[in-house]
């Protein structure tokens, strides 16, 4: 995400929250910026996963997968790393899970 959309979020935002409305939901404010911290965070797990014995086994990133995950924020989709044994497992977001718990939701909005 670019500064520039971090800052158009920022003015919506504030604007929701000047007339009352909720930051939360498919549309509002809050929903992209999860969506960019999730994707962050994923990244930042795969380069973890993928130390110098893993590059030396021949694994490397393999592209991005895409799934949709429902939280109290609303549904978004976000792209997910790949590697290529298939090895990598997330622990942000586990494989096949579809739902942000409410509690690491909390979490991350008290980041």
């Amino acid at each position: 995400m670019t500064q520039k959309e971090l800052d158009k979020l920022q003015e919506k935002a504030l604007a929701q929250l000047k007339s009352g409305e909720s930051l939360f939901g498919k549309d509002e404010a809050f929903a992209p910026m999860l969506k960019s911290f999730i994707e962050s965070a994923l990244q930042a797990e795969m380069e973890a996963h993928l130390d110098d014995e893993q590059r030396k086994g021949g694994n490397k990133r393999n592209g991005k997968g895409r799934k949709t995950i429902k939280s109290s924020a609303g549904a978004f989709e976000i792209d997910t790393p790949q590697d290529r044994q298939s090895n990598f497992d997330p622990q942000l977001i586990k494989k096949r899970e579809t739902v942000l718990a409410d509690s690491l939701s909390g979490k991350i909005i008290g980041l």
